[in-house]
Parts: C-alpha cells; sequence; structure tokens
C-alpha cells in the first residue's frame, strides 16, 4: 500500500476547489464553498431582522443578497443565501456555508448531514444545505448515498437519506466497529483499569513501539503501507470555540503500533497541543476527506490569528507531501473481519491435561481473539482463550487423524446451532518428509515448558504422530500418565535442537532433581543411554521480523490467556523473542516466537475494544517480591502457570518447590541469519 501523494498541482486545485473552511481572525465568521451571487443591494428590513436575530453579521454594514426564491416542489437552483459582499469567499460546487461562533438559528442537511447556519441553507423549508442535496433527497434511494458517504464520495444522483442526520453522520465509524463492538459488549474481559495512557507512557518514557507490519496477523499487519512521520492526516480540531464537530489537518510528528502522535499545521515546533490518537480510528482522514464529504476546516483557535490567508499557507505545506490512501478506512475495515463466528465447534487443548484435546465452542470473537466455551460446561464458565490463528486449536476430527488422545464429550448430540468450524479456517502448518531421517521415541532435545514459558527445558519425545506432530515431555517433572504431554509439531519454532541454549548463552532448565550441575548434555545422553534428535529435523528459518529489543508490544499472558498485557521485547534470540511484562518481576517472562498470534502493536486493543492490562502498580510489586522470596510452585497439570492477576485482583501466592534463575545473558544473538544457530554435538 502506497500513500497519496498530494502534488503540487493537487493541492492548488484541492485548496481552490475544496478547502472547506476558514476562519477569519476578526471576524469570527467560517466561510465553506461558495458561488457569489451577483446582486449587492444593501440589507433589507427583513435581513436586518434576521441579522439582528442570529447575530450572524455584526461588525459589517452590507451583505449580498438575493431575494429572489421559489415556491415550487422542484427547489429552484438559482436561490442562494444571503453573505456579507466584504468577506472573503472560497468557491466550492456553487454552495454557500456561513458557520457563526456560538450563534443560535443552526440547521443539519438531511440529505449530507452538514451543518450550518439555517438562513443560509437552500429553499424556505432550510431542510437541505444544497440543490443536490435537495434533488437527491426527493429522487434518489437510500443505499446509493449510504455506500458514497462510506466511499468519501458525495452523493448520487440515485441517493436518498437512510434517517435524518446524526445517524448519516456517524455511518462510517458506525460500519467499521459495528462487530467489534458487538463482541466487546458480550466479551469477559478483565474488569477496566483505568488511567493508562499509552501515549504518556510512551512520551515520558522515551519508549519505542515495534512497528504495526511486525504482526502479520492484527488488522493491517500486511497492508500498512508507508505510513510514517510526517504523513498528514485530517482530524477533529479540538481546539476551537465552534458549536460544531470542525477538522484541521495534523502531521505525524512519531508512531507507536497504531498509534500517532499528531500535531496540527501551523504550531511548528510548538508541542503544547500535540495528541495522541489511533491511527485506525474513525476520527482520521486522508487530506481532502473534508472536501468530499462537505466538513469544515478550521484552524485552531490558538494559531487562528499566526496567518491571513490560510489557504495559500496549507497550499504551501501540503505540496509533495504523503497522507492516508484514500481506501485506508475501507482496508481497516476488511481487515477487521474474522471468519470465525459463535457458535463454531472447534477441537482445542485441555488446559486440565494438556496430553488431550477437548470439543469447544466458540462464544465470542474480538480482533481475531476466540473465547472458546468446553462443551460440557453448562454455566459456559469453563473457558479457554486464544487467537484464530493458534497451534492450539484445530478442526473436528484433527486428533483422531494424526492420533492424538482426545477427551469425548457427554453430549451425545450438537446443541441447536452449533457447528463444526470448516477445516480450511484453521492455520495450516508446513508440510514435511516423514518417510527419510525423522525424530524417533526417546530422542532428546530443548523445548519450551508449556507450564513455565519463562524456561527452555530438557525434555523428551514421547510419541511420534502423524502429520509430523510429537508429544513432548519435559524431563523430570513428567507426570506417570503422560497427562503433561505437550503436542508440538516437527516444524515448531518452540522446540529446539540440543545444544541450542548454551550456544545462545541462554539458561538451560535441567530435569528436577538432577544433582550433576553445571548441566552437560553429553554427560546426560550418556546417562540416560539416549540420543539427540537431529539437528537437520529443526525449523531453521529466521523471518525478517523487524523487532529489536527494547521495543514495547502488547502481549498475552499465556499463564492466563484473557489478559493482553503492556509488555517489552528484552532479548531476541534469532526468531525467538523474551516478552517481559511492565512492572512485572523476570519469572513472569516469556519465550514467544516473532510470529506468534499472541502478540500485538501498541493500540491493538483500544482498536478492537479489547481491555488492556497496564504495568503492576507499586503496590502488586510489592507483593511480587514478597511472594518470589517464597519457594517457587511446582507445576501444576493446568495450563497455568504462575499466573499474573489483573492489577485490581492480585493475590500473593505461597510457592513451594525448587527455584531456578534465567540466565539473562551478556550478548543477545539479534541477527536474523542462522550461520550459529546451533552447536555443534559432541560425538
Amino acid at each position: 500500500m502506497h500513500h497519496s501523494l498530494v502534488s503540487t498541482n493537487a493541492v492548488s486545485t484541492w485548496a481552490e476547489k475544496n478547502l472547506i473552511g476558514v476562519y477569519y481572525q476578526n471576524r469570527n465568521v467560517l466561510i465553506c464553498s461558495s458561488k457569489i451571487p451577483a446582486k449587492t443591494d444593501h440589507l433589507s428590513q427583513t435581513e436586518r431582522k434576521r441579522r439582528d436575530s442570529f447575530g450572524m453579521f455584526d461588525g459589517y454594514d452590507s451583505c449580498s443578497e438575493d431575494t429572489s426564491s421559489s415556491s415550487s416542489s422542484d427547489e429552484s437552483e438559482e436561490e442562494v443565501s444571503p453573505l456579507p459582499s466584504s468577506l472573503p469567499i472560497i468557491k466550492n460546487n456553487g454552495q454557500v456555508y456561513t458557520y457563526p461562533d456560538g450563534k443560535s438559528g443552526m440547521a443539519t442537511c438531511e440529505m449530507c448531514g452538514m451543518v450550518g447556519v439555517r438562513d443560509a441553507f437552500y429553499s424556505k423549508t432550510k431542510r437541505f444545505c444544497s440543490v443536490s442535496c435537495s434533488r437527491s433527497y426527493s429522487s434518489n434511494s437510500k443505499k446509493a448515498s449510504i455506500l458514497a458517504r462510506l466511499q468519501g464520495k458525495p452523493p448520487t444522483k440515485k441517493a436518498k437519506v437512510l434517517q435524518k442526520q446524526p445517524l448519516v453522520a456517524k455511518l462510517a465509524a458506525y460500519a467499521q466497529y459495528q462487530a467489534t463492538l458487538q463482541n466487546q459488549a458480550k466479551t469477559k474481559a478483565a474488569v477496566p483499569v483505568e488511567g493508562f495512557s499509552w501515549g504518556s507512557y510512551i512520551n515520558s518514557n522515551s519508549f519505542t513501539a515495534a512497528p504495526v507490519t511486525c504482526f502479520k496477523h492484527a488488522p493491517m499487519g500486511t497492508c500498512w503501507g508507508d505510513i510514517s512521520e510526517g504523513v498528514r492526516v485530517e482530524v477533529p480540531n479540538t481546539d476551537c470555540s465552534l458549536p460544531t464537530k470542525v477538522f484541521w489537518i495534523a502531521g505525524i510528528v512519531k508512531l507507536a503500533g497504531y498509534n500517532a502522535l499528531l500535531r496540527y499545521e501551523g504550531f511548528e515546533n510548538d508541542s503544547n497541543l500535540d495528541f495522541w490518537c489511533n491511527v485506525c480510528g474513525s476520527d482520521i482522514h486522508p487530506v481532502g476527506w473534508c472536501a468530499t464529504s462537505g466538513k469544515p476546516l478550521v484552524p485552531p483557535r490558538t494559531i487562528q490569528h499566526k496567518y491571513t490567508n490560510w489557504k495559500a499557507f496549507l497550499v504551501k505545506r501540503l505540496t509533495g507531501a504523503k497522507t492516508l490512501p484514500p481506501d485506508f478506512s475501507q482496508k481497516v475495515s476488511e481487515s477487521m473481519q474474522y471468519p470465525f463466528k459463535t457458535c463454531m465447534r472447534v477441537e482445542v487443548v485441555d488446559k486440565t491435561h494438556l496430553c488431550r484435546t477437548r470439543v469447544a465452542v466458540v462464544e465470542n470473537v474480538i480482533g481475531g481473539r476466540l473465547r472458546l466455551v468446553y462443551e460440557e460446561s453448562e454455566d459456559k464458565t469453563d473457558d479457554f482463550w486464544c487467537h484464530m490463528y493458534s497451534p492450539l486449536i484445530h478442526h473436528i476430527g484433527w486428533s483422531r487423524s494424526i492420533g492424538h488422545r482426545f477427551k469425548r464429550s457427554d453430549i451425545t448430540k450438537k446443541q441447536d446451532g452449533h457447528f463444526d468450524a470448516p477445516s480450511h479456517l484453521f492455520m495450516k502448518v508446513k508440510e514435511v518428509d516423514t518417510a527419510g531421517e525423522w525424530f524417533k521415541e526417546g530422542m532428546k532435545l530443548e523445548a519450551i515448558d508449556p507450564l513455565n514459558l519463562s524456561a527452555i527445558c530438557v525434555a523428551t519425545i514421547r510419541k511420534v504422530l502423524a502429520d509430523g506432530y510429537l508429544m513432548i515431555g519435559i524431563d523430570g517433572s513428567e507426570a506417570a500418565d503422560g497427562s503433561d504431554w505437550f503436542c508440538y509439531h516437527a516444524t515448531s519454532p518452540s522446540i529446539f535442537p540440543v545444544g541450542f541454549c548454551e550456544i545462545n548463552m541462554i539458561e538451560l532448565t535441567p530435569p528436577r532433581g538432577y544433582t550433576k550441575l553445571p548441566f552437560k548434555w553429553f554427560d546426560y545422553l550418556r546417562e540416560t543411554d539416549s540420543i539427540a534428535a537431529p539437528v537437520k529435523l529443526f525449523n531453521k528459518e529466521v523471518p525478517n521480523h523487524g523487532f529489536h529489543v527494547g521495543m514495547k508490544l502488547e502481549a498475552v499472558d499465556l499463564m492466563e490467556p484473557r489478559l493482553v498485557c503492556v509488555a517489552t521485547v528484552t532479548r531476541i534470540i534469532h526468531r525467538l523473542l523474551r516478552i517481559h511484562f511492565d512492572g512485572w518481576e523476570d519469572e513472569y517472562d516469556q519465550w514467544v516466537d516473532c510470529e506468534s498470534p499472541d502478540l500485538y502493536p501498541v493500540g491493538w486493543c483500544q482498536l478492537t475494544g479489547y481491555q488492556l492490562q497496564p504495568p503492576a502498580p507499586q503496590s502488586s510489586r510489592d507483593n511480587q517480591s514478597s511472594s518470589s522470596k517464597q519457594k517457587k510452585k511446582s507445576k501444576s497439570q493446568q495450563y497455568k502457570g504462575h499466573k499474573k492477576m489483573t492489577s485490581l485482583q492480585l493475590k500473593e501466592e505461597m510457592l513451594d518447590g525448587e527455584e531456578y534463575s534465567f540466565l539473562q545473558g551478556a550478548s543477545d544473538q539479534e541477527s536474523n541469519g542462522s550461520a550459529s544457530y546451533y552447536i555443534k554435538q559432541e560425538p
């Protein structure tokens, strides 16, 4: 996706024809798109009464007026509204609008939603702002008008309103967020925590956020284009005393995920009125949107006296500048449509027995994240959260097809309205060739512990399934019945060959109870009479992901997967990221793949309506410190480790068992290459 480049000629034409609004510093009147009437007679007695009534021409000695009018139902094209003759006029489409500052007598066009002085409106009824709106209303279809407005086009000759204005004015935003808001209303989100602002957090600490392009699964992740500092947009002008919603042009000063720090044009190096806004929000538009939508552009009150010719100023500033693509809002809307629907049935990992799957039903879809309720849960409280691209969910019948354990449902038949999710909706794994040398039961490797995601552990292949899937057990802490074995695909970025941690200076967690420390793989393989899985069988692809140490993002706490938290990338080992949750101790960190669907750009929660968990407050940190001094909790048989609570739910947990410290490493390898990815195996 590329920006719309505003050329010199384009800007001049835009300014001449479509600039809708200049706030004249000594006249207190906003003039929008006009045709100057030929007559310049003095005010009639009637008009003087109207002037006194509205205060519209206070301070002016004369105005122009076309006294002709028509009572025909066709609304005569010749009728125009009165204006002071001394005012400079900006012409556009043969219409004239005036906007007083806080005066009465306002009206709203029932066709396009334009708000203005009632006496400036067309015809005796004052229902429409222009001839075209009047005719469109009386003779054209409702649907075409709505579609035209969504596309930023003026009403066509086959357009008619759906309802009277205020609904029409909000239609574009409504269409974009309709599905999201419906899901938000139903979601079982964490208790809202007030007071956190990404903008203030980033500004006060000079943080950098991971760019949207790092998250291919997130909205706009694959079509973000070249949105960067310097891009110009049209946004609501909050520094204005007018009674109606007006807009002004602003430039992006800094980007943080979806969020942009904006500065109004005309403020130069003055940052006093800078503000943060979500680029994908309904209030941000490409330059020219106001013109096509009939919205007024008004300079901020703070700088309204700075220039006498705002049109010339904007032409100069916008020549050669970039703006959003004209179809940007449409792309945002399309990227927020999700194929998974409520009542779909899927197979998902059983959080109480990791070795098996169960049937669950989609209860909510928010931003691509699914709240799944296990089918046997009568009160719908036994649930599990994951992204629709998570490797933990599969189509109905998947477990049987690969030989995976499956908990049969007590429900003999589907409930009314429930239906199996189509298999093509699920993330496809890479095909592998198992005919030649392949993984075998008993082979050793290193793996991220699914019950303690801050640790990479000594592990063993316990069972080889079909289609490249493997059942992995963590050495020294496996349940006797294998109920905590975990299913990883052979191409999973969460399993590694023997020696991976050593060469990349990551602390490897040895088997529980193993006493010969420091741990040496060569000795352990000999003692256990086992062999290491061949290095060539592991996934060595490292994408150019774009992450850097210190970048901020929003990340799922996989130990409590309904929570999305403020987080930081603290280490990068090729494609492996160590995610730290701000305000929490390092023991809560998680090793996550760079392409994990559980990572999101800054602003994702705001965009999708999901509840963001802010950094833990000081009181929570004190509880953490007290808690961590106790011994660490032994691994449970649930897919929840030493879980974080929301800042309103924090509870001190007593921990027992052995404690390991996780070495942060002196030098992180941030190369995307894989030349030194694995250590050479000893004979």
